[in-house]
């Protein structure tokens, strides 16, 4: 009888176990879907604001395009070091000895191996308690409540079995925007034409063309005599890849290449004598759309990119001699020893708050929409579509000019849905401007702004849509991003904060300008200050006429300027908070050495990053001027 029992029991309990392994559910503050780039930092974070996260990760990595992918060269941002992205850039640095042992090929200032790039995040996300990291977990389906998402559903890859997790908030930072596709929030897939966008940028005709994929694969060196290649591909032709460097081009209609065989290797060099593959000329990218293909359906696609790469591979150990160089196997944890996912230029776009296009990023001061008050992230790239193996696709988009920028908080906001936020490539943005923000920095900023917002929404409990911009962008200063995209202002500048803060508020308008594979805005911290000027953007800004006729200012007039301004930030002209000009002289006269600006000199013309200062510490009006998603003050001033 009691040998029954026993058996009774160890049958209930491995049934009781079998049924809470494949029905189980977890519950949590926010819930990252992808732990990509966006959703790494997402999660790191919303973990550092002090509130319960989980990551649910399709793979075993972190970092997405950045390390499962290989796509470990960054693109952009390389004196825009904001943020999470500033953090990760320094953990390379430590990891190889300094900026020149990463500056290894000449596509970017930062190239790192793959697998460290994870190793770093990993570290990271150990160092915070609040974070858990669900490995292998495949998204499935949302939980909702009419326009509420409430969490979504996982396929543990492991043991097969569904896992629910229920969340306060639910960060989309999947590739392709899977996680608001389900939920059916609206999106956009494809180019809208230029009446649609409203961008001027010679898309005449909306379609459903996306930028060709690659998979990327790591080569390494493994040392002259040695012979790497692969057994020659099925349907090998080396005329595909004809025009990709100098030493093979035979078909001249093709466009002519521009470098040999070594600097098209060395563009994604990497330390250890290792090599990107991720070449747009005639190289490895393909045009796969399969976005709205099921994951089975996409794996089964994909193998088109892979074999593209591996003919690839093959014409450079074989036509080019390259047999020295073989498929890494120190990288990446799969069998072919290629990446973990391919490198996905472009998902859907969810139909945000704002939507951010061209134009915002080309006149971010001037227009009926000031987004450039909300920015969360900043970028410096250009605009880089590919296009190439498409010859349906418009040719015209590849680094379009444009400035430096920031991204508006709006964009990651859906218009009709709550408890879901938008990161990754998914944002509120145009097909041209995914084009720029799609890169990764960007895209670690966004994740970094995602997580801020999901943990601010949760700790005020409000929606995000509710949540105040300025509690937002001040959350972020404070952990070291960057809100304006400021070139001359880094944040080694002690008045880097004040800069960042009153170029937010317009006050003191910056200056965009296009140059290149690094473009710029700068503030002109040390150029004095025009009165006529000032008075056209303080008038922009506050709806009021300030008589300002000096072509400079000293600290008097600047002291006249923030009375005036006071009372038109006091609700009653009676209260104190109309500040007054003898305690402004007294507290000047006190700080002005320890603000680092010397002996002060009231005979002296006045600087903008000085005047951004004193506004700042007087005024503090970027706390005081809030503004709604568009940019539009909340508040009329005059």
């Amino acid at each position: 009888m009691k040998k029954l029992r026993y058996y009774f029991y160890v049958h209930l309990l491995i049934l009781l176990s079998s049924i809470s392994t494949f029905a189980q559910t977890l519950h949590t503050d926010v819930l990252v879907v992808g732990g990509g780039a966006s959703g790494v930092a997402a999660g790191l974070q919303a973990g550092r604001l002090g509130v319960n996260t989980i990551i649910a990760e399709p793979t075993t990595w972190l970092g997405g395009m950045i390390t499962a992918a290989g796509v470990s060269a960054f693109d952009g941002n390389n004196n825009l070091p904001s943020g999470i992205f500033g953090e990760f850039r320094e953990k390379l640095y430590q990891k190889y000895g300094g900026p020149k042992q990463i500056a290894t090929g000449w596509v970017s200032n930062s190239l790192f191996e793959p697998r460290v790039g994870d190793s770093i995040f990993k570290q990271l996300v150990a160092a915070v308690p609040k974070i858990q990291v669900l490995y292998n977990y495949q998204f499935k389906t949302v939980i909702k409540d009419k326009n509420r998402i409430l969490g979504a559903t996982f396929l543990n890859k492991l043991n097969k079995s569904t896992v629910t997790i229920l969340a306060k908030q639910t960060i989309d930072a999947t590739e392709l925007g899977d996680v608001f596709a389900n939920a059916g929030v609206p999106y956009d897939l494809g180019m809208e034409a230029g009446k649609v966008s409203g961008e001027n940028v010679g898309v005449l005709t909306s379609n459903n063309i996306v930028q060709d994929i690659t998979y990327v694969a790591i080569l390494k060196d493994y040392g002259i005599g040695k012979d790497c290649t692969i057994t020659k591909p099925k349907g090998y032709d080396p005329r595909e890849f004809d025009g990709a460097c100098t030493d093979y081009y035979h078909d001249k209609t093709r466009k002519a290449p521009n470098v040999n065989a070594k600097k098209m290797l060395d563009y994604g060099k990497l330390p250890n004598q290792k090599y990107m593959i991720n070449w747009p000329g005639y190289g490895n990218d393909i045009y796969l759309n399969l976005i709205e293909m099921d994951e089975n359906s996409r794996q089964i696609e994909l193998l088109k990119a892979k074999e593209q790469t591996l003919r690839f591979v093959y014409f450079i150990q074989h036509e080019l001699g390259y047999k020295n160089l073989g498929f890494a196997d120190d990288e990446f944890p799969s069998s072919d020893r290629f990446p973990l996912l391919p490198y996905y230029r472009e998902g859907r776009r969810v139909k945000g708050v704002v939507r951010f296009n061209v134009n915002h990023i080309a006149e971010p001061f001037s227009g009926e929409m000031h987004l450039n008050r909300t920015g969360i992230a900043v970028g410096d790239y250009p605009i880089d579509q590919h296009h190439r193996k498409n010859p349906n696709a418009p040719q015209n988009l590849s680094f379009y000019p444009v400035p430096s920028f920031n991204i508006p908080i709006g964009s990651l906001i859906p218009a009709s849905f709550n408890g879901l936020i938008v990161a990754e490539k998914g944002i509120s943005v145009s097909n041209v401007v995914n084009g720029t923000t799609r890169l990764q920095p960007c895209v670690l900023l966004i994740g970094q702004a995602a997580g801020t917002l999901a943990a601010i929404a949760i700790q005020q409990n409000k929606n995000a849509l509710d949540v105040s911009v300025r509690v937002i962008q001040n959350s972020l200063l404070g952990n070291g991003a960057y809100i304006m995209p400021y070139f001359d202002v880094l944040s080694t500048n002690p008045h880097f904060l004040s800069a960042q803060r009153i170029g937010a508020t317009d006050i003191l308008k910056g200056k965009g300008v296009a140059q290149g594979w690094a473009n710029r805005t700068y503030f002109y911290p040390d150029s004095t200050i025009n009165g006529i000027t000032l008075s056209k953007d303080l008038k922009s800004v506050f709806n009021h006429s300030f008589n300002i006729q000096k072509e400079q200012l000293f600290i008097n007039d600047a002291l006249n300027i923030i009375v005036e301004i006071s009372t038109l930030l006091a609700k009653d002209i009676k209260e104190k908070n109309k500040i007054n000009k003898e305690s402004l002289k007294v507290l000047v006269s006190k700080e002005w050495k320890n603000w680092h600006f010397g002996e002060l000199d009231e005979g002296k013309a006045l600087t903008r990053i000085q005047f951004a200062k004193l506004l700042d510490a007087t005024l503090h009006p970027f706390e005081k001027m809030d503004v709604d998603h568009q940019g539009i003050f909340k508040q009329v001033y005059n």
